[in-house]
């Protein structure tokens, strides 16, 4: 509210409009944008698709492992289905995300949706939380049917470890689904985005880890620089994160080495969350400045 002097000494009475009118109508567009997202996913069975792949794995790794019956036997379960999912999660998440915005303009919907009066950050936010919700209920169905596997097996007792796994991979898939948001906001052609997803996957899966090793073994680095190599790879915060809860299969001395790093959990989750939303916040930044 704010006033303006009358001549005759009074002040007249202007009234803003809410800003809980604004905010609302960014929930609503968002939402919109996530619902249409979300229904296209499941509608071109995507999400049905990844469901299967993660299901097919994960029962497949359990069905021929061959762990004895115990906490042991569970603890090397897991630990390979960490070392899947390091593989498949990303891949997965890349492959649902790299045409998110380049194929919408080919097909011409970002057209569409560009001409609404629509801010275009909220166009990001909705199309990356369309395809997370399905990204995220096809690897909590596909990891969790293997959980119930797992359960019938070893029983209740170590069902918490199997959720810290669970709400991991989500999180793996979630920052790595991201990047593929940045990737689709950069590319003009979906050949591209495709492209540049498969070397984005290669760098954090394969390469990125090797090279931080051979840096470590060349070098005396501080405890600060291999954690600064730690975090700069989500795909490597997932796999302490779970390693370490795990004891790295009974290792006590990989909580020390963790400890010694200073990647504490809050300090993993943290990272995490960081490689979620720190990518979500420059697609939409690049989107805003997308020339169609």
């Amino acid at each position: 509210m704010t006033g303006d002097p009358r001549p005759d000494g009074g002040v007249t009475t202007i009234v803003e409009a809410p800003v809980e009118q604004g905010r609302l109508a960014n929930v609503a567009d968002i939402r919109t944008i996530a619902g249409i997202e979300y229904r296209l996913a499941v509608r071109n069975r995507w999400a049905l698709a990844l469901t299967a792949v993660f299901a097919a794995f994960a029962l497949g790794l359990i069905t021929f492992s061959g762990a004895s019956v115990g906490p042991d036997g569970f603890d090397r379960i897991v630990a390979s289905l960490a070392v899947l999912a390091v593989y498949l999660v990303p891949l997965g998440a890349l492959a649902f995300g790299y045409d998110a915005i380049v194929g919408a303009e080919d097909n011409g919907w970002l057209q569409a949706l560009f001409a609404l009066p629509i801010r275009r950050w909220r166009v990001a936010i909705g199309t990356y939380l369309g395809r997370a919700i399905a990204l995220v209920a096809a690897i909590a169905i596909g990891f969790g049917i293997a959980g119930g596997m797992l359960i019938a097996e070893f029983g209740l007792a170590e069902w918490s470890t199997y959720t810290v796994f669970m709400l991991g991979a989500i999180a793996l898939g979630l920052s790595f689904l991201a990047i593929a948001l940045v990737l689709s906001s950069l590319a003009r052609e979906k050949t591209h985005a495709l492209g540049g997803a498969l070397v984005v996957w290669a760098w954090f899966v394969l390469v990125h880890d090797l090279l931080a090793l051979g840096v470590i073994a060349a070098f005396r680095l501080s405890d600060a620089a291999v954690a600064a190599l730690v975090l700069s790879n989500p795909a490597g915060v997932f796999r302490i994160l779970v390693l370490g809860m795990l004891g790295a299969g009974g290792d006590a001395g990989f909580a020390t080495v963790m400890s010694a790093a200073g990647l504490s959990y809050p300090v993993l989750v943290a990272a995490m969350i960081a490689w979620i939303v720190i990518p979500l916040i420059v697609a939409g930044v690049l989107i805003q400045r997308r020339r169609l």
